[in-house]
């Protein structure tokens, strides 16, 4: 279900739709109807869960993120959008590492790459950050 989402950028649409998706099969799973006027609230509290979708990808994207940053080849210029060239028109897409930032709280990107490369320091990162939650 998850394959190949350590490259996506969720951006806040993204999310939105992401959550939307992961409430719905929840109340398939408990089979509440949609007519039954339960909030997101009670459905999580009886599901006896939280929102994951959302956390794990952010976790499998760090991950990988972590590991192509150690190896400091042709994927860690490209991920972090360090190219030559000139930039294109209009407002600028969003970059993996903004995300990764914005989820770890990690100030500027430039901390979060430093981070990178001491692996016990990003895991406990990464790991304070699913434990916050989104």
């Amino acid at each position: 279900m998850m394959y190949g989402c350590e490259a996506w950028t969720i951006s806040k649409q993204t999310q939105k739709k992401l959550e939307a998706t992961e409430m719905w099969f929840l109340r398939r799973m408990l089979r509440i109807s949609w007519t039954a006027k339960k909030t997101n609230d009670t459905v999580l509290e009886e599901a006896h869960t939280t929102r994951l979708l959302i956390s794990k990808i952010r976790k499998r994207q760090a991950t990988f993120f972590g590991h192509v940053m150690r190896r400091e080849k042709l994927e860690n210029l490209v991920t972090t959008g360090m190219l030559e060239g000139k930039r294109s028109r209009g407002k600028q897409r969003e970059k993996l590492i903004e995300g990764l930032t914005d989820w770890l709280k990690a100030g500027k990107s430039l901390e979060a790459i430093e981070a990178t490369k001491d692996r016990k320091k990003w895991r406990t990162m990464i790991a304070n950050a699913v434990k916050q939650g989104t």
